[in-house]
């Protein structure tokens, strides 16, 4: 048997796993980005939400569509401390400054993507999901097999979500441009930094995939 990381989709073992997709890191009003003025804002951040808005979030909505069509499991982690003031965070976010408090709007997933019914939402205080959620129990108790990936940043939890996942035995699905970061030099960095640990693919290709697999 040949092993090979370039396995179509089942439905019934595939989960769709959106990272950070929240309004703290991908709202302009998020608290990621308090106290800059529109000039800084404009700066450092004016070509990242011009991505995000007019391509990314869009091929965010078209997977989601599409999963939740094919019976495919949309799950969403976010960070969130599990405390008001974040004493419970990793010492990693503690050193930069993340503290997104339970219950916090900074801490929803943006409007665009929200979750829609018992939809699974995991909140996170580590660069990893894998390390402070319970979402390898939770995807094995679903049966899940093969994961696909698509969040913020591209080169941070992403890359993080995919070595985990990796290593725990998961086949991954990259979606190369539903993910992004602050630069396209940096997102493309990382992309061919992980593309040894996934499968790589655009949204267009995934939707075709998912499309013609929906009964798998």
């Amino acid at each position: 048997m040949t092993l090979t990381r370039d396995v179509p989709l089942v439905a019934d073992q595939s989960a769709l796993l959106f990272i950070d997709v929240q309004n703290f890191s991908a709202h302009p009003g998020g608290a990621e980005f308090k106290g800059l003025s529109k000039a800084e804002f404009d700066t450092k951040y004016g070509w990242f939400f011009s991505e995000l808005e007019t391509r990314v979030i869009p091929n965010m909505l078209a997977l989601q569509t599409a999963c939740r069509t094919a019976g495919i499991e949309v799950i969403y982690t976010t960070i969130e401390s599990l405390t008001l003031d974040g004493r419970d965070r990793s010492l990693d976010y503690k050193i930069t400054g993340f503290n997104v408090p339970k219950g916090s709007w900074d801490g929803k997933v943006i409007d665009q993507i929200a979750p829609q019914g018992d939809e699974i939402v995991l909140p996170k205080s580590s660069s990893s999901v894998f390390v402070s959620t319970h979402i390898d129990y939770i995807l094995r108790n679903l049966g899940v097999k093969q994961v696909v990936m698509s969040g913020l940043l591209t080169d941070q939890c992403v890359e993080s979500a995919v070595r985990d996942a990796c290593d725990l035995g998961y086949l991954v699905t990259e979606v190369t441009d539903a993910c992004l970061t602050y630069s396209q030099e940096r997102h493309d960095n990382s992309l061919r930094t992980i593309k040894g640990y996934c499968r790589q693919v655009t949204t267009a290709e995934l939707l075709a995939e998912i499309g013609g697999n929906t009964n798998a």
